[in-house]
């Protein structure tokens, strides 16, 4: 991780020369958050607005529209109930999204802009009645929440640090070794301090002339802190005591890919909308993060040359070398639709390249996702009141000298300033307002909001447009279309921003005698006939099929919530393992239950053992992936480890629908009183043949066991 915690960059269009490729677009296409002619009514306030279709927004969403001038951001509510009913009946416009900002820190100014843009109607200092929409600098936790939608999840930051992450996407590539080999070889110390030195030895004896450097990252270190270069495990800081600050240590890619002779990364941004189900989006274009000096593969003598081998922004911001510029195309930092341009005019493939980007993401999430939703479900438990969630997260990705894109890291808090430090003289600073940061960060934070916005009826057919462009800005993008065996993206196209689409749809009026005032009476109304169309496009549900096949983990971690038993845990106790495997028919003559509590124990305590959250004792669920492998393992020998896996779940699935139908079955029969039909014994359910034959014509569950051989076939 090369950049690790550097300053976040952006992603709205780049400037460039005509043909200068954006982020992948499909064809052209409506946005999801783009109005439909004909849903004129739209403007009418919602009697009970729900939150992205999920939860409702609480409280004091409704009649909103009414408190027309309170506070800061009064622009984005100026004559919020005028005209309501006007001109023969005119609908009312909708009522203002509410947005709390208190807690929103560095990404304030851009939120600010995002809010006016959008005239939605912001609270700098908090809200006593809830508000549809709040947005944090930080964490989830950063106030007390019970309703509408907040931009964060509750256990993002802890999953993207470099351990947690490395551990998430080893488990994958135990189980897709070929589909997870875009993250480097990784070993967390200090508990594989031993394996490493090992497998250092073993590789070098091997392989006599291979001459490897790694790269040491604390655990929690930002912004560059406390990264180093080694070549040999002895020259690791021991001494740093790596009990206090642990760290992942990784294979070094020395061979990147060069512009101008400087490495760089690239900084894109995702949305994740939705947990369950699954929603990315992926922004058009985003951000290229230069060195400042130029690029020699390392040795012991340029090892300590951060500037060379080193991409943080926040390193390099303080080279001699750096070069602030209003042009996206040069400069330290550019927007990354200019290097793809420069590719482009190489020969490279560039349909290719957003192909295995958009692919590493999508993975990268599926690894993330199993875990958050166990954070989830302990803040926010089924039955108790709280927001929904989203968040944008700021991947780091080097491309190496063979096109191959690498992942560096996940930032859960990408930095989201739209200005940067400029020294006036020795010792004296100022903020300068970066109009490449600006034009990437406000997008990316605007079209976000608009994919939220509570008003909205969520549509079937998510559909985005070609671009993120500003409306000054309209150069071609690559239009995009990732086909089922492979992703990929089709010709360049032309883009049109929403403001042409708009004014087409109204070419008729536009010709009539005033005009001009019947179009800024509709903006009035609808602030989003003035935006441009969206900058972030929809990669998943919409690959899913591609995709599916990975979400094995996703599946062991229904298994493991399904058995946590009390609400608001993490960790699994022994009474829940223990009825997890009778309930799933697990245990055999060869298995028995006294193996089972000796294998819940040996590996509960290794895991404990590693320093882990030690707020409460039991299984964590890195710890019971382990144990299912093992079990998995353990009933289907001569099976590779996926179909292994995949086998056992369905085993599990089986058994555990065929439970859910019998007490179904018995809730009904106890319901109904029929007793005679119906008698649920100690030993089990004894049914009649008339309550017996549903059951089998059903056969819901027993199709489990086939579904994963079906879909290889």
């Amino acid at each position: 991780m090369e950049s690790a915690g550097t300053e976040p960059e952006s992603c709205p269009p780049a400037q460039g020369p005509p043909g200068s490729p954006a982020l992948p677009a499909e064809e052209p296409e409506r946005s999801e958050a783009a109005p439909e002619p004909q849903q004129a009514a739209e403007g009418v306030p919602s009697p009970a607005p729900v939150a992205q279709g999920r939860r409702p927004s609480g409280p004091g969403s409704k009649g909103q529209a009414k408190r027309g001038g309170a506070g800061k951001g009064g622009r984005g509510k100026r004559g919020s109930t005028r005209r309501a009913g006007e001109e023969g009946g005119r609908p009312a416009r909708r009522a203002h999204v509410t947005v709390d900002s208190s807690k929103a820190k560095t990404s304030l100014e851009a939120l600010k802009i995002s809010l006016r843009q959008l005239r939605w109607r912001e609270f700098p200092f908090g809200r006593r009645l809830p508000c549809d929409i709040y947005w944090h600098g930080v964490s989830f936790h950063d106030n007390d929440i019970f309703s509408g939608q907040v931009n964060k999840f509750p256990g993002m930051t802890e999953m993207v640090r470099k351990i947690t992450l490395s551990r998430a996407v080893r488990t994958m590539q135990d189980l897709f070794p070929e589909e997870y080999n875009f993250y480097p070889h990784s070993w967390i110390l200090p508990e594989e301090f031993p394996l490493f030195v090992a497998e250092v030895r073993m590789m070098k004896e091997s392989d006599p002339p291979w001459k490897p450097t790694f790269i040491v990252k604390p655990d929690g270190g930002c912004q560059g802190d406390g990264i180093y270069l080694i070549k040999d495990p002895s020259d690791i800081r021991l001494a740093g005591n790596l009990q206090s600050r642990p760290a992942v240590v990784q294979e070094y890619i020395s061979k990147p890919l060069l512009i101008d002779k400087l490495k760089f990364d690239i900084r894109l941004y995702v949305l994740l909308k939705s947990l369950e189900p699954l929603e990315i989006y992926i922004a058009k274009d985003g951000l290229s993060r230069f060195c400042t000096e130029p690029y020699q593969e390392p040795t012991l003598k340029n090892l300590h040359q951060v500037f060379m081998h080193l991409t943080n922004y926040s390193l390099n911001i303080h080279s001699g070398n750096f070069i602030h510029s209003d042009n996206v195309n040069t400069g330290s930092k550019r927007t990354f639709s200019s290097v793809l341009y420069r590719l482009s005019s190489k020969g490279v493939d560039i349909k290719k390249l957003w192909s295995d980007i958009i692919s590493l993401v999508i993975k990268t999430v599926i690894a993330l996702t199993p875990e958050l939703k166990v954070y989830y479900q302990s803040d926010i438990p089924a039955g108790k009141p709280g927001p929904t969630c989203f968040q944008i997260l700021g991947f780091d990705i080097l491309l190496m000298k063979n096109l191959k894109p690498v992942l560096l890291e996940v930032n859960a808090n990408p930095s989201m300033r739209i200005e940067h430090e400029q020294e006036l003289s020795p010792g004296v600073f100022e903020n300068v307002p970066s109009p490449v940061d600006e034009e990437i960060k406000v997008a990316v934070i605007r079209d976000t909001l608009r994919l939220m916005d509570p008003y909205k009826k969520k549509k079937k057919d998510n559909h985005l447009p070609d671009t993120c462009m500003d409306s000054k800005q309209r150069f071609p993008p690559i239009s995009s279309r990732l086909p089922r065996s492979n992703l990929q993206f089709s010709k360049f196209a032309i883009v049109r921003s929403q403001l042409s689409e708009n004014a087409s749809d109204t070419k008729d009026e536009l010709l009539e005698p005033g005009s001009t005032d019947q179009l800024e009476h509709d903006i009035s109304k609808n602030p989003e006939a003035s935006l441009p169309s969206l900058c972030l496009k929809q990669v998943f549900p919409k690959y899913a099929k591609q995709f599916s096949y990975l979400r094995l983990v996703d599946r062991m971690a229904a298994l493991f919530i399904r058995f946590l038993g009390v609400k608001g845990t993490m960790k699994l106790g022994p009474t829940g393992f223990r009825t997890f495997i009778r309930n799933c028919k697990l245990s055999n003559s060869n298995f028995s239950m006294a193996s089972v509590d000796i294998l819940y124990i040996d590996i509960t305590r290794r895991w404990n053992s590693m320093g882990l959250d030690q707020r409460e004792s039991g299984m964590c669920l890195q710890a019971f992936i382990e144990a299912f492998f093992c079990l998995a393992q353990r009933r289907y020998k001569s099976l590779p480890l996926h179909e292994q896996v995949a086998s056992l779940i369905d085993f599990c699935e089986y058994h555990l629908a065929i439970l859910d139908e019998k007490r179904l079955v018995c809730s009904r029969g106890i319901t109904e009183r029929r007793a005679a039909l119906v008698t649920c014994q100690p030993d089990g359910l004894h049914l009649t043949a008339a309550t017996h034959a549903p059951l089998l014509n059903r056969m819901t569950a027993a199709n489990k066991l086939t579904d994963y051989r079906n879909h290889r076939s």
